[in-house]
């Protein structure tokens, strides 16, 4: 050890971290945001940030103390990093500001292997899971609580004040109502912004409603929603964006994250992630968005959770694709007062797609979508570990949605390249 060792000498030649550095070196990195403070904080290559969350993601390692500790004791993120070790708030701070340098890189990475000829666009699989989000259920309240809370805490500021003054008056300073005071304030103010978090919600479903309400022909059209929350309406106040949704194993305070697989690649060409606790409006999205990175694919595959006749006449009509999805059953037991809401033509649209099911062609088509997406949710969860969001908010949980996602695929890509 009288010279300095090469670390690449420690790493081996198969290890995922060679696959991350030389892609790093492909992909445009200039949409990452530094620190222009130009003093105080040490500063690192984006490139390398950026690394170091891809490789400590595919190696199921997601916490920002985590990563900084595997800067010290793992070997291949040593020679990622240059043996440097950015610290957990450095790394927080780098996932949380660049949700544009991580999309981009995901979508540059799919291109890239389209070009080389690892993605093959032909069928895709999609699908849906739910991911718990950092925030407990028990931090649930329902707007009528809200409402009766921030009156409550309302009447007892007032009365604070009022001691305070009395206090002040008097020449008293043995009460210690400041903290009592700013605790109740602090608490007033959190409450009244989850009460205007609940309000908006409110207004954007009521907007989305009416939206889908206007494009939806006769016979479809859903009820309407009131633009103001119901009083069993709930929101938590720990991530006002998350939902309580239902799960095999009960309900989950959480996110719906959505993925397009390439069937015959095993890639992700589309990841997102929603609020609704279903996947019925999700169809037409995901395949937006899997147009807009890699191309149209020639089918998409998706389970009965998606099956909306809108949704699906509309996609096949504007983009020439195929949809394979199983109708609902129970559309056969429909009461007679019921079957007047649908059109005829959704009927026979449902009567198609059983058609197409029912041959061969159809058959193992849609077959092909259990040995896809499916077990990929069976990888991140059960191989990875990664069962719960570390960031809060709709939009910081889509960025981190898209680092899991890139990782699989450099994961992926890095098997196939070797």
């Amino acid at each position: 050890m009288l010279l300095p060792p090469d670390m690449r000498d420690w790493v081996r030649e198969d290890d995922l971290v060679h696959f991350v550095i030389d892609a790093l070196a492909i992909l445009d990195v200039s949409a990452a945001r530094l620190n222009e403070r130009g003093t105080g904080n040490e500063q690192y290559p984006p490139s390398m940030m950026l690394g170091l969350l891809i490789y400590c993601y595919a190696q199921g390692i997601f916490s920002s103390r985590q990563i900084e500790r595997a800067t010290h004791q793992n070997i291949s993120v040593r020679y990622l990093t240059g043996n440097t070790h950015p610290d957990h708030d450095t790394v927080a701070k780098f996932r949380r500001e660049n949700a544009a340098l991580i999309r981009s890189a995901f979508v540059q990475l799919l291109r890239l292997a389209q070009g080389s000829g690892l993605l093959r666009l032909g069928a895709v699989a999609l699908d849906g899971t739910k991911i718990a989000a950092a925030a407990a259920k028990r931090q649930n309240v329902t707007y009528e609580r809200l409402q009766a809370e921030i009156g409550e805490l309302n009447a007892k500021v007032e009365g604070l004040l009022e001691r305070a003054e009395a206090a002040d008056q008097n020449g008293g300073d043995d009460e210690p109502l400041p903290t009592e005071l700013a605790k109740a304030q602090e608490r007033r103010a959190r409450l009244m912004a989850a009460k205007a978090e609940l309000e908006e919600q409110a207004h954007q479903r009521y907007q989305q409603r009416e939206q889908q309400r206007e494009q939806a022909p006769p016979g479809c059209r859903r009820s309407r929603l009131d633009a103001q929350p119901q009083k069993e309406d709930r929101i938590n106040l720990s991530d006002g964006e998350s939902s309580l949704t239902r799960t095999r194993n009960g309900f989950i305070q959480g996110y719906n994250a959505q993925w397009a697989m390439s069937v015959e690649s095993g890639l992700i060409v589309a990841a997102d992630v929603v609020r609704d606790t279903n996947d019925r409006q999700q169809l037409q999205p995901m395949v937006e968005e899997v147009i807009q990175n890699v191309g149209v694919p020639t089918h998409v595959l998706v389970d009965t959770d998606y099956e909306n006749v809108v949704q699906l006449a509309t996609v096949e009509a504007t983009t020439g694709i195929t949809v394979l999805c199983p109708p609902r059953r129970s559309d056969d037991a429909k009461s007679p007062a019921k079957q007047k809401r649908w059109r005829r033509v959704s009927k026979a649209y449902r009567e198609q797609m059983r058609q197409r099911l029912s041959t061969v062609v159809g058959k193992t088509m849609y077959h092909l979508r259990q040995c896809t997406v499916e077990p990929g949710f069976g990888i991140i969860k059960a191989a990875l570990g990664f069962r719960c969001f570390r960031l809060r908010g709709l939009e910081n949980v889509r960025t981190e949605w898209s680092l899991i996602s890139l990782a699989f695929n450099c994961r992926r890509l890095a098997l196939r390249k070797s």
